[in-house]
């Protein structure tokens, strides 16, 4: 067993492409709603409405680009039901997430019912994008500079994120709005608006993130195919303290523990399939216990905030 092989690196190396997109994806945009003060716990159900929207319309349409558009739409809807709960009517953020997530379940479940009753048809092959010069680097190089162009715009985000938060006035009121509301306000900033957009935004990553597993992750879609994805996310963004780069990092770790079993077959090590997927959550698990306690909220975080409010 050669767990230094090409065919195995390789194959795990791709895997963690694969599987930590869409955990970027909804991790950064799970950054970016925390930094604002709102836990959005209904990331699993942007997900996973994000991923059969993506491929319903991609199905149909024949596009892609037109499944990416309209899964990141998709999140981005629910999202908007999360913030005219939580941050207009000011209800729990921790049981408004949950019943949009179960409800996103269920919704999903039953449109693929109607829609392709027992049948799973799969999408065609996907599209990628060599860089020039880059792409012909030996053995590195057709992994991780041969990808679809969405996965491109995902690096890309880390680090338009970590210049927004950095050295802008957005980040600054993005930050003000989970720490300090109060501050926020009296500086003549709508708080409630800082945290709409952000709950937006996280929903239409989210929903991204959704519409890549299923178009080019899997090219099918399945009743609750994202499987604890979104609550790995928000894990990642809440040990992330901050920092996009450590959500890249923190996704590429549980996108190559997703992808262990793939490789694993690569070798032809039989290893039963439940207790590799069993792997990811107990990485979670183990990072909480290790750097759980150094996590750095923001400490208005899931508190409503009322206009005039002191």
């Amino acid at each position: 067993m050669d767990l230094l092989g090409q065919g195995f690196l390789s194959s795990l190396l791709l895997g963690a492409i694969v599987a930590g997109v869409p955990l970027l994806l909804a991790g950064l945009g799970e950054q970016l709603s925390e930094k604002a003060g709102v836990l959005n716990i209904g990331l699993e159900g942007m997900m996973l409405t994000g991923a059969y929207l993506g491929f319903y319309i991609a199905w149909h349409t024949q596009s892609m680009s037109l499944g990416l558009l309209a899964g990141a739409l998709g999140g981005m809807g629910v999202a908007a039901l999360m913030s005219l709960c939580c941050v207009w009517l000011r209800l729990n953020q921790i049981v408004i997430g949950i019943a949009l997530t179960l409800g996103a379940e269920g919704a999903t479940a039953l449109l693929q019912y109607i829609q392709f009753s027992r049948t799973y048809p799969r999408l065609g092959s996907v599209d990628t994008l060599p860089l020039p010069l880059l792409s012909h680097i030996p053995f590195i190089g057709r992994i991780l500079f041969n990808q679809s162009p969405i996965v491109y715009l995902a690096i890309a985000a880390v680090a338009l994120f970590a210049l927004i938060y950095r050295y802008t006035n957005l980040g600054l009121s993005l930050q003000a709005a989970g720490e300090k509301p109060v501050a926020l306000d009296a500086a003549g900033v709508d708080v409630l608006w800082i945290r709409t957009l952000a709950v937006l935004t996280t929903g239409l990553l989210a929903g991204a993130g959704g519409a890549f597993m299923s178009q080019i992750g899997a090219g099918i879609f399945v009743p609750y195919m994202t499987q604890g994805n979104g609550f790995i996310a928000i894990v990642l963004a809440m040990l992330a303290r901050g920092r996009p780069l450590w959500v890249l990092g923190g996704a590429l770790l549980f996108g190559a523990c997703l992808s262990l079993t793939t490789a694993l077959q690569v070798l032809g090590v039989a290893v039963p399939t439940d207790v590799l997927q069993m792997l990811p959550f107990i990485a979670v698990m183990l990072v909480l216990l290790i750097f759980g306690r150094r996590a750095n909220l923001p400490s208005a975080l899931g508190t409503p905030y009322v206009r005039g409010s002191r």
